[in-house]
């Protein structure tokens, strides 16, 4: 069940410069605890101290925000791809 996870510039210093990671997970929940198990210190900036995805960040399943979805229960099946977008703020 092999998805494929983008992750930010920001991030990438946690995953050894890697812009697409392979993950096996079934839901979005799962893929989030196999990148801290691989990388450490990845959930604490995507995850709030509740285990909610942070407000700044954007996670998606082929183009579709999971917060429109099932959110972390998001159901995957081979070949999705899951983008973690943090939001970029101005002024």
């Amino acid at each position: 069940m092999a998805k494929k996870v983008r992750i930010p510039t920001p991030l990438r210093k946690l995953t050894n410069n890697e812009e697409l990671v392979e993950v096996n997970a079934s839901t979005v929940g799962d893929v989030i605890k196999e990148l801290q198990t691989r990388f450490p210190g990845i959930r604490e900036r995507l995850l709030d101290e509740n285990g909610e995805v942070r407000r700044f960040v954007n996670v998606y399943v082929n183009e579709e925000d999971i917060r429109f979805l099932k959110n972390q229960q998001t159901p995957l099946k081979d070949g999705d791809e899951i983008s973690i977008i943090p939001a970029i703020a101005g002024g």
